[in-house]
C-alpha cells in the first residue's frame, strides 16, 4: 500500500463527515480559505468548488498527490507548516485534518493559525482519539492496536489529544467553540483499516511488536461477518476568531 492508496483510504472514510462539518459553517463564495496538510487533496478541491470567487490555499510537505491544475482558484503550496508563516488575516476559513497530531508544538500551531484568520473567521482541526487497545473485544485486535499505537508514540504523535482540543480553542479566545464526533470502522463495509495496518505492518514486524501470525490471524478475522470493532473516534472542533479581530 503506498502513500496515496493510504490517503485515499482517509478520504474514503472521512470526507463527508469533514465536508458536514465545514458545509455548517455556512462558507461563502467569496471566502478565501487554507487546508494544511492537504494530502490527497480531497477537501482542498471541495473547498475551491464550494467558494468559487474566493481563493484556495491547499498546503503540504508533499505535493506529489495534489493537482494544482485542478481548479483555477486554487494554488498548492509546498511549505512546513511549523516553519513557514502565512499573510496574517488572510483566511475567512482554516482546516487541518489528521495533522496537529503528529506535530510537536501542535499547541503553538492553534495559536498561530489564529492569526491567519479574518475576524470572524473559522478554525477547524481534526485529529484522531485512539481508544485504549486492551478494551477491544478481539484478542488480535489488542495486540495489533497496542503495536500500532507504540509505533506512533514512538514517531512523537500524540494520538489523544484530541480530546482537549476543545479545551484548547475556547483557551485560545475562539468564540461560538464546538465540536462533534465521526467513529471508526474496523471490519465491514467502509473499513479503512486493514489498509492502515497493512502499510504499517513492516514496521511492526521489524520492531517486533506484532508476528506475521499476527497479520495473518487478524486477515481471517476480517472475513468473519460478526467481526466490527471501533478503533478510533475522530474528534473535530471547531471556532471562530473574535469578530472584533
Amino acid at each position: 500500500m503506498g502513500e496515496r492508496e493510504r490517503l485515499e483510504a482517509i478520504q474514503r472514510a472521512v470526507d463527508g463527515h469533514t465536508t458536514g462539518v465545514l458545509e455548517a459553517r455556512r462558507p461563502q463564495a467569496s471566502w478565501d480559505c487554507l487546508e494544511l496538510g492537504a494530502g490527497a487533496g480531497s477537501i482542498a478541491y471541495w473547498l475551491a468548488g464550494r467558494c468559487p470567487d474566493g481563493r484556495t490555499v491547499a498546503v503540504d510537505r508533499n505535493t506529489a498527490h495534489l493537482d494544482p491544475a485542478r481548479a483555477a482558484n486554487l494554488a498548492v503550496v509546498q511549505a512546513d507548516i511549523t516553519a513557514d508563516d502565512f499573510e496574517p488575516g488572510r483566511f475567512d476559513l482554516v482546516h487541518a485534518r489528521y495533522v496537529f497530531c503528529h506535530l510537536a508544538n501542535r499547541r503553538e500551531l492553534v495559536t498561530r493559525a489564529l492569526t491567519w484568520l479574518k475576524p470572524g473567521g473559522w478554525l477547524v482541526v481534526e485529529d484522531p482519539y485512539h481508544l485504549p487497545a486492551e478494551t477491544s473485544p478481539f484478542p488480535v485486535v489488542r495486540r495489533i492496536m497496542a503495536a500500532y499505537q507504540q509505533h506512533y508514540r514512538d514517531l512523537g504523535s500524540d494520538i489523544t489529544w484530541a480530546r482537549g482540543l476543545p479545551a484548547v480553542f475556547a483557551r485560545a479566545g475562539l468564540a461560538d467553540v464546538d465540536y462533534a464526533g465521526l467513529l471508526g470502522r474496523m471490519g465491514g463495509p467502509g473499513d479503512r483499516w486493514a489498509e492502515l495496518i497493512r502499510r504499517a505492518a513492516p514496521d511492526l514486524v521489524a520492531a517486533g511488536t506484532v508476528t506475521a501470525d499476527d497479520l495473518a490471524e487478524f486477515e481471517a478475522l476480517r472475513t468473519d461477518p460478526a467481526f466490527l470493532d471501533i478503533p478510533q473516534i475522530t474528534v473535530c472542533a471547531w471556532g471562530r476568531s473574535q469578530p472584533g479581530g
